[in-house]
């Protein structure tokens, strides 16, 4: 449904730092950069997730949250420990979330500039 989507980001630099650490622990890389924007994805020139530059940029308001695709538990505990260490905010210890499905494993943080992202992955462990 969606083809990408895009922050608006009051420091570039720190913002791609918790950025390559928490989207490289799942497995996403940087797609392209350039003085005012970096972009993530799995294809070098076509990302999912772009940041940009923004001065007065602002998260969005309450309820609404980023959700990227882990491909294992390990992957989202990975994610939340490697973003924590680069200006990340827990917002959830990685675990089971059993209210949104027997086999939800999730971890949530805040972003350096108050967006909500989560990592998870919804299928039995192997």
């Amino acid at each position: 449904m969606l083809h990408h989507i895009s922050f608006g980001v009051r420091d570039l630099g720190l913002s791609a730092a918790f950025y390559d650490a928490a989207l490289g622990a799942l497995g996403y890389q940087r797609v392209f950069e350039d003085d005012d924007a970096i972009g993530y994805g799995v294809t070098e020139g076509k990302d999912l997730l772009c940041l940009k530059l923004r001065p007065d940029a602002q998260p969005a308001g309450e309820g609404f949250h980023l959700a990227f695709t882990a491909s294992s538990r390990a992957a989202v505990d990975a994610f939340h420990a490697a973003a924590l260490l680069v200006a990340g905010s827990d917002n959830g210890a990685p675990g089971l979330r059993p209210d949104y499905g027997q086999h939800y494993y999730a971890a949530f943080l805040i972003d350096p500039d108050g967006y909500h992202v989560e990592a998870v992955i919804n299928q039995p462990c192997a």
